[in-house]
């Protein structure tokens, strides 16, 4: 019922406008209060952040980010500390989460990512493909771990 309320919250919340600078980080780095170039994770990948809101559920926000992929890159292997629910805007993405079988979207199609399980997005098609990536997460925490 509470990930229900939270994933109602989060939809709610789409329509507003902000934009934010979400952290990453690599294991035993230490995290920053300052944000640190998403473009960092690799050529071929970007993130444009959209919107950080707090959420009535005590001490948890939701963050909503574009993510744009060109063809044949993959992002390096990483977790997050709280739920993602990715939306396939454009494009055709594999899937491939820790302990499952790939799995393939194309725009329209939505995965739900449990908090902390390990995966990788790699757009498989010709043209460039976008997501729009919701996290549901605690505040103050990283937003994304780099797994090695």
């Amino acid at each position: 019922m509470r990930c229900k309320l939270l994933l109602a919250t989060a939809a709610a919340l789409v329509s507003m406008a902000g934009y934010v600078q979400a952290q990453e980080v690599t294991p035993g780095a230490e995290a920053s209060h300052e944000s640190q170039s998403v473009e960092s994770w690799q050529k071929g990948i970007q993130r444009t952040d959209l919107l950080r809101q707090n959420l009535d559920v005590s001490e948890h926000e939701v963050i909503q980010a574009r993510v744009d992929i060109e063809p044949g890159v993959a992002s390096p292997k990483h977790s997050h500390p709280g739920t993602e629910v990715a939306y396939v805007l454009k494009g055709t993405f594999e899937y491939q989460l820790e302990g499952r079988a790939p799995v393939t979207l194309k725009a329209g199609d939505s995965l739900f990512i449990p908090a902390g399980v390990a995966h990788v997005a790699k757009n498989i098609g010709q043209d460039n493909a976008s997501e729009l990536a919701t996290y549901i997460v605690k505040k103050g925490e990283p937003l994304l771990m780099l797994e090695k």
